[in-house]
């Protein structure tokens, strides 16, 4: 007899954008501007902004951008922003004209 299980995985309860944690942990602790961090950063003020805002996402060159400069690693900011997108996708997972597919 065969056994399968599904493999559910556990996802935060609406997580907060990136853009929310990086200004929390990261910049405010530290005192800086959205100027002064774009700047150390590498990248337009106009960039961080709309991170910060949750209008962007983080961007694989933008969590190596961070990682270097708050000394984090890239994976755990993309793994941020995935969390963060799959959580609201889910939110419209019954809207979703999906067939099941089987083997025969």
């Amino acid at each position: 007899m065969k056994i399968t299980t599904k493999v559910v995985p556990m996802l935060m309860h609406n997580p907060p954008h990136p853009g929310e944690v990086l200004r929390e942990l990261c910049l405010e602790p530290l005192g800086l501007s959205v100027t002064a961090a774009a700047e150390a950063l590498g990248v337009s003020r106009k960039t961080l902004s709309a991170v910060l805002n949750g209008k962007a996402g983080i961007s694989p060159e933008m969590a190596i951008r961070l990682s270097i400069a708050f000394d984090t690693s890239a994976e755990s900011w993309l793994n941020q922003q995935s969390q963060y997108e799959l959580w609201h996708a889910e939110q419209h997972r019954k809207e979703l004209k999906v067939k099941k597919l089987v083997a025969a």
